[in-house]
């Protein structure tokens, strides 16, 4: 297993131990979990590279089968309410 040393200011040190033992983690494992989600994060998000790049993804979105046109918002909150009142009738 490889060590890495990383140099930070004490009070940053002190606020991800801290973190780290609210989390019940090691500070070790605490820094590998959020180095984790980072990569996680920058791997799911794939820019576009160019404006015909754009284009390209609205034309297949637009492609797509779905309604022929969006809710109003009234309709979002009609359906918003009809799940609250089925939720307080559980």
């Amino acid at each position: 297993m490889a060590r890495v040393q990383l140099v930070i200011p004490d009070e940053d040190r002190d606020r991800f131990v801290r973190q780290a033992r609210s989390e019940g983690m090691t500070l070790s494992a605490w820094l590998r979990a959020a180095a984790y989600r980072r990569l996680e994060e920058q791997q799911r998000s794939h820019p576009f590279k160019s404006p015909a790049d754009l284009e390209e993804f609205f034309r297949a979105c637009d492609a797509l089968e779905g309604p022929e046109r969006e809710p109003d918002w009234q309709e979002h909150l009609a359906v918003i309410d009809e799940s609250r009142k089925r939720l307080s009738n559980s």
